[in-house]
């Protein structure tokens, strides 16, 4: 790990006004001179393997606003403080009420030890685990911009197969982001030129020809709080996960699903996919397809069709659309049936 500086602010305007003595308007948050740390389980690891290599080192956690440590209920909804760590919130008893879909996702990610240390900003913001990423020897566009995509041709069985291009098919390997996607949460965020709110869905970028473009965040920018809207029909909503073995292991496949029913029929639908996508993956057309209709194994599979129509696999991966679509049906029917 090479050196840097390490720095712990106070309150959001002087880690804003540090990290922008060291960014310039094109700088990504990834790429920048000074980057953010709360938890440290995603920005560490990268470190010590040489993929981060930040000269000044900002630690969020003495910062003094409350309300980041803090989650909120409201009528209008949950506000999670972007400190909150993810451990506490998956024990909140009305995160559990309302929204079981993020305690589920929050409750299957890592491992116990990790979940109490690391924070909901943080976790949403977390990095790829590509091997080809991960191992500086390799070709990565999203590390190097421009050096090519070893995965491509090489041991592909953990990439995308949606949201793919033909400069990354690296997965976003994150669960607690499935669900704020599908529940069309807001993330705040603090930066150089004020604050503002971004739609979750518009937070991460496709890689397309630029895979190192990771968020639509600026390099000074922190993100103060995520918001998920009151929708009362979410207390039927669940996170699956399908993985190689039950505990601390990322997802091959997972669907967080919500469901408002009129007995058996789909008056709306909230469907957002897992381990088969480049970002956080909300299954429009899935959804789409489920509306008005019947909630039966039929439909349930008609929905998984649409939701992988454009998805495109590699040597190693191609798996993952038929277990991507047996997860969603699965998930569709075990949300039908739950007792609300």
């Amino acid at each position: 790990m090479r050196p840097f500086v390490y720095e712990q602010p106070t309150d959001i305007s002087t880690a804003v006004a540090i990290a922008s003595r060291f960014a310039t308007d094109d700088d990504q948050p990834t790429r920048a001179n000074a980057q953010f740390i709360a938890g440290g389980t995603n920005l560490a690891d990268y470190m010590k393997l040489g993929v981060a290599e930040p000269n000044h080192l900002l630690d969020l956690n003495q910062l003094k606003e409350a309300a980041l440590r803090q989650i909120q209920v409201t009528d209008g909804g949950i506000r999670f403080g972007a400190l909150v760590r993810m451990g506490e919130a998956a024990d909140h008893a009305e995160v559990n009420r309302r929204y079981p879909v993020i305690a589920d996702s929050l409750r299957l990610a890592a491992s116990g030890q990790i979940r109490n240390m690391a924070s909901l900003a943080g976790n949403v913001l977390q990095r790829t685990r590509c091997e080809y990423f991960r191992e500086t020897s390799w070709q990565c566009n999203k590390r190097v911009p421009g050096s090519g995509c070893a995965a491509m041709d090489g041991f592909n069985r953990q990439h995308a197969v949606l949201g793919v291009s033909d400069a990354c098919i690296a997965t976003y390997h994150g669960d607690f982001a499935q669900a704020l996607i599908a529940l069309d949460a807001v993330v705040h965020a603090e930066g150089g030129h004020g604050a503002r709110k971004i739609p979750f869905a518009k937070l991460h970028r496709q890689p397309r020809d630029t895979p190192h473009v990771e968020t639509d965040l600026a390099a000074e920018e922190i993100i103060t709080a995520i918001e998920v809207p009151a929708i009362p029909w979410a207390r039927r909503s669940l996170y699956l996960k399908i993985r190689d073995r039950e505990s601390y292991a990322f997802a091959l496949a997972s669907a967080a699903v919500a469901l408002d029913l009129d007995g058996e029929t789909v008056r709306e639908a909230r469907i957002a996919l897992g381990g088969v996508a480049t970002v956080p993956w909300r299954a429009g057309a899935a959804e789409e397809a489920l509306q008005g209709k019947k909630l039966d194994e039929a439909s349930a599979g008609a929905a998984a069709d649409a939701a992988f129509a454009g998805a495109h696999p590699r040597q190693h991966n191609a798996f993952k659309i038929e277990l991507g679509k047996r997860t969603l049906v699965r998930a569709l029917l075990e949300t039908r049936d739950m007792k609300v």
